[in-house]
């Protein structure tokens, strides 16, 4: 098997990295286009094209930060949902809180298992998403892509929905009545008030937060290659500053993150679009910590630039 690993960059012992990234390619209730589980490894693959110099924030982060990819979790073939769901909430609890948790899926479903390892507390979930995905189940499940945000929510974790452009009626009227979910509607997020209230609000976060980012939150005709992808949403730039403003704030205690719902694309450009988005997730955390004047760990790395 190849070794799973940001290109161009060694492979750092789990133990000294400063980052963790955990492919997750679990794909069981997909409803429209399957392909999910090949997510982690296209994005991973399109790191190679990525210049290590990040053009926005100023620094390379690479250059600082050790990273580690983790062996791949997946569902044994005769795991109930439920157990693997256990089991992939204990893996995430059992690895070291000092380092960045980036998880590659696979489908959304996976989002509050990674939460319940890494965030056992109340917290709060920023979800970048098309979908309110509340439902209390999907097609007989309740471990489906549809159901992430309603397992969030029963957990105890207040909600943070931006992007969202697709729900049941039974979904808009909980937002309506739960002060627990804080949602922005893509079409709202194009008023300016409305941007801004969105970006004090993520500015203002404190205390344990997760950050998940379904790739069908960006519009199909910048990243259309998803499992559910809809009409309209939000541009590159947006959620780049949207990332920026939730990583910024020293309160902000950040527990992990996660890119789901990628589906590999002929012509690879979700698959880059979701590589470059691991990267700024990554440079963002890795100055809020300090990384940018200089490396912790002896994690210093030579980057052989293509």
């Amino acid at each position: 098997m190849t070794e799973l690993r940001y290109q161009l960059l060694p492979n750092r012992d789990p133990e000294a990295a400063d980052v963790l990234v955990l492919p997750v390619p679990h794909e069981l209730t997909v409803s429209y286009r399957a392909g999910t589980h090949n997510g982690p490894d296209a994005l991973l693959a399109a790191t190679a094209q990525l210049e290590y110099y990040d053009e926005d924030l100023a620094w390379s982060p690479f250059q600082h930060l050790g990273v580690s990819v983790l062996p791949t979790l997946e569902k044994t073939l005769w795991e109930r949902p439920e157990d693997f769901h256990r089991r992939l909430g204990e893996a995430t609890a059992a690895l070291r809180r000092d380092s960045l948790l980036l998880c590659l899926g696979g489908e959304h479903s996976i989002t509050p298992s990674l939460v319940a390892g890494r965030m056992p507390g109340p917290g709060t979930v920023v979800m970048l998403d098309a979908h309110a995905d509340l439902r209390p189940s999907y097609e007989g499940s309740a471990y489906s892509h549809a159901c992430p945000g309603h397992r969030l929510r029963a957990a105890g974790h207040r909600l943070l929905l931006v992007g969202v452009r697709s729900l049941m009626d039974a979904e808009a009227e909980r937002i309506e009545a739960d002060a627990g979910i804080d949602c922005y509607m893509a079409r709202r997020l194009r008023q300016s008030a409305a941007w801004d209230a969105l970006l004090a609000q993520l500015a203002a976060l404190s205390g344990p937060v997760w950050l998940s980012i379904d790739m069908d939150v960006f519009d199909p005709g910048q990243a259309g290659s998803v499992g559910t992808p809809q009409p309209g949403g939000l541009g590159w730039y947006d959620v780049c500053e949207l990332v920026e403003a939730c990583l910024a704030n020293p309160a902000v205690d950040l527990r992990g993150a996660d890119i789901v719902e990628l589906i590999p694309d002929p012509a690879q450009v979700t698959d880059m679009v979701a590589a470059k988005l691991s990267q700024r997730i990554i440079a963002c955390w890795g100055r809020a910590q300090g990384y940018e004047n200089g490396p912790r760990n002896g994690s210093q790395t030579e980057v052989d630039y293509h």
